[in-house]
């Protein structure tokens, strides 16, 4: 528990007045759907890129993250780094038959591929993730915070900030979470900067840090490690990567604003270099509470909290804290929007009233959004029951993201796919994942993952193949070549993000 000085306080109101006024500016008028829900398909790469990390960062990161690093170590630094190589193939593979579409939705695609069908059961299976898992872990992290750090009861810390971070997302559309997310993950950046410099420097620098902690900066763990066995990383993580940065609403709904193709990509790839960064600032002070404080600290995801609670001295933690409401607010508004545009776009206008208004589906969309805010506020307090809440985060989207990324990527490169195949495939992802939890009770969920897409993988071939094909819905091979093909920038910049990954795990082997 922690006081603030005057200065904390001012540091805290300024931010927050900045980030509202910024959100009330954008969110001055909205003439069509497209500009509520895709920004006017307006944005430059700067904004992408911004947006795309603000987005993924939260406090599920800060405090998921700095857990796993105080409990496994850098390893965990996998899904960051991976990830930067991940967006690199989304923007080269995925993005440009996106944009060409002009979709509004991600299952929206999976219609102009398969049928509506399809597209249904995708709605409503991200809908309930979002919803029970995402959202959920991002008030309960950023609550957790509040509460370690204040003593504040946990409850009202998850309401509180349900509260301030959805006012102006309801209100504002896409334009005011992309151009806020800018100013928040600025100020993000910088909170994380100032508390791994103040924990290095409590330990004594990094010589001595190194000296202490060198057993847990090994990015490869042994094949029998119950969370990231090296072959679940190198194999099954890139299942859930794949579909994170190119089969995600939450995601992808600022690259499919973009201005053209181009500005998306070096969006993707500008956010790429950030990733790379990011392991620096969220794993490294989990592994410093560890070598500080480890047998003070009763539960890893405790970690970040209670070392900026030790360490940092008055007048700085309003910039991190400012940093941890910005991760919260960048976080929940994002999933906020995605969640009522799916539920706006790909269920109430395609099934209920197909003949709404521009002004219409606006309304619809800012009531979604406060009901899935009150359902995810509601959950949020029973992951109290989960030691490690990124582990949760990822181990529940194991549920969805095989059958999802099997539908995509059959979808994309293999014209006999059809309708039939990708139905089978997602309605059994949830019972094949589910099955493997019971039968493979120890074993790494990457690896489950692995498991589980190889038999939705056999799923979608046997069920194509026994029905009727669709030619008029694949995918011409020999367009979408032309389509991929990318400026010299692009894979510059690329191969030097793909070099430093190398290095990376090179380094810390």
């Amino acid at each position: 528990m922690i006081s603030l000085s005057l200065i904390d306080y001012v540091t805290l109101t300024l931010y927050i007045i900045i980030v509202v006024a910024i959100g009330i500016y954008f969110s001055r008028k909205h003439d069509s759907s497209v500009d509520y829900f895709l920004a006017g398909r307006n944005l430059s790469w700067w904004t992408i890129g911004g947006s795309l990390v603000a987005s993924n960062i939260s406090t599920e990161s800060f405090v998921g993250m700095s857990g796993s690093g105080y409990k496994m170590g850098l390893a965990i630094a996998c899904y960051d780094w991976l990830a930067a190589v991940g967006l690199i193939i989304v923007a080269k593979f995925l993005l440009p038959l996106f944009i060409k579409n002009r979709i509004y939705t991600m299952p929206e695609f999976l219609e102009i591929r398969y049928n509506h069908i399809v597209r249904f059961i995708l709605s409503v299976m991200m809908i309930f993730g979002y919803v029970m898992i995402a959202l959920a872990a991002v008030l309960y992290s950023g609550g957790l915070v509040i509460h370690t750090m204040f003593d504040f009861p946990l409850i009202w810390s998850i309401i509180v900030l349900a509260v301030v971070a959805g006012a102006y997302t309801v209100y504002g559309g896409l334009k005011a979470v992309v151009y806020t997310d800018i100013v928040q993950v600025i100020t993000l950046l910088l909170g994380g900067i100032i508390a791994t410099i103040i924990g290095l420097k409590a330990i004594g620098g990094i010589g001595s840090f190194w000296a202490q902690s060198s057993d847990k900066f090994h990015l490869v763990l042994p094949l029998d490690h119950p969370e990231l066995p090296w072959i679940g990383v190198f194999v099954g993580l890139w299942i859930p990567n794949i579909f994170y940065w190119g089969c995600n609403q939450f995601i992808t709904q600022r690259t499919l604003a973009a201005k053209n193709i181009h500005e998306a990509q070096i969006g993707v790839v500008f956010a790429s270099f950030i990733k790379l960064i990011m392991p620096f600032i969220v794993v490294i002070p989990g592994i410093i509470a560890y070598a500080l404080y480890s047998d003070e600290i009763p539960r890893a995801d405790m970690a970040y909290p209670y070392l900026i609670s030790r360490l940092v001295p008055c007048g700085l933690i309003g910039i991190i804290f400012a940093g941890l409401v910005g991760a919260i607010m960048s976080s929940l508004d994002s999933m906020l929007n995605s969640s009522a545009t799916i539920l706006t776009i790909d269920i109430y206008k395609r099934y209920i009233n197909k003949n709404s208004s521009e002004k219409h589906l606006i309304t619809v969309c800012r009531i979604a959004a406060i009901v899935v805010l009150v359902i995810a506020a509601t959950i949020a307090p029973l992951l109290t029951h989960f030691e490690l809440i990124f582990s949760y985060i990822q181990k529940f989207w194991g549920f969805i993201s095989p059958g999802v990324v099997v539908v995509f990527l059959f979808g994309i490169f293999w014209k006999r796919s059809n309708a039939s195949g990708a139905i089978a495939s997602l309605v059994m992802s949830i019972p094949v994942y589910l099955a493997l939890q019971f039968i493979f009770p120890d074993m790494a969920f990457l690896n489950q993952m692995t498991i589980s897409f190889m038999i939705l993988s056999l799923i979608m071939v046997i069920v194509s193949l026994s029905s009727e094909p669709f030619p008029e819905r694949s995918i011409n091979m020999q367009d979408y070549l032309k389509l991929i093909k990318t400026p010299r920038t692009f894979n510059i910049l690329s191969g030097v993000i793909i070099g430093v990954v190398i290095t990376f795990y090179a380094v810390f082997f």
